[in-house]
């Protein structure tokens, strides 16, 4: 006569580390992915080059220039008189404001200084000029 014994299966309680490594490079792989696809949704532009080059704080405003004579802010496309309109609730909300001129290198220096100047007028006090990266020679 033989004894039958119950099997019991018992629940393994540890970790295994092993699919760990896996996880992390599929979800860096991931971010990686999704990154590249994020692009600035604007007006494209041709930039002037430049040497040196800033990180732009968070609080900026962008107007672009065209070299059709366009003019967008923050990819909003306006007029001259109605970009003074509209710059004035958002300087008063924040007087440190950024202004950013993107304008195309083929935009006359007078046009783009037109812009700044009536900028200025209006209580702006911070001013860039987008540039791209010189290439090395």
């Amino acid at each position: 006569m033989t004894m039958k014994f119950e099997q019991r299966h018992t629940i393994n309680p540890n970790f295994n580390y092993a699919t760990l490594p896996d996880m992390l490079l599929q979800l860096l792989v991931f971010f990686l992915l999704a990154s590249s696809f994020v692009t600035f949704r604007g007006v494209n532009v041709l930039l002037p080059k430049a040497q040196s080059g800033e990180v732009q704080p968070d609080q900026q405003t962008i107007i672009t220039m065209t070299e059709n004579g366009r003019i967008y802010l923050n990819a909003e496309q306006v007029t001259t008189s109605t970009l003074a309109q509209k710059l004035v609730p958002i300087i008063d909300r924040n007087k440190n404001q950024v202004i950013i001129v993107r304008a195309d290198k083929a935009v006359k220096l007078q046009q783009a200084v037109e812009i700044i100047d009536m900028a200025k007028g209006i209580g702006a006090q911070r001013f860039m000029i987008a540039t791209e990266p010189a290439e090395e020679l």
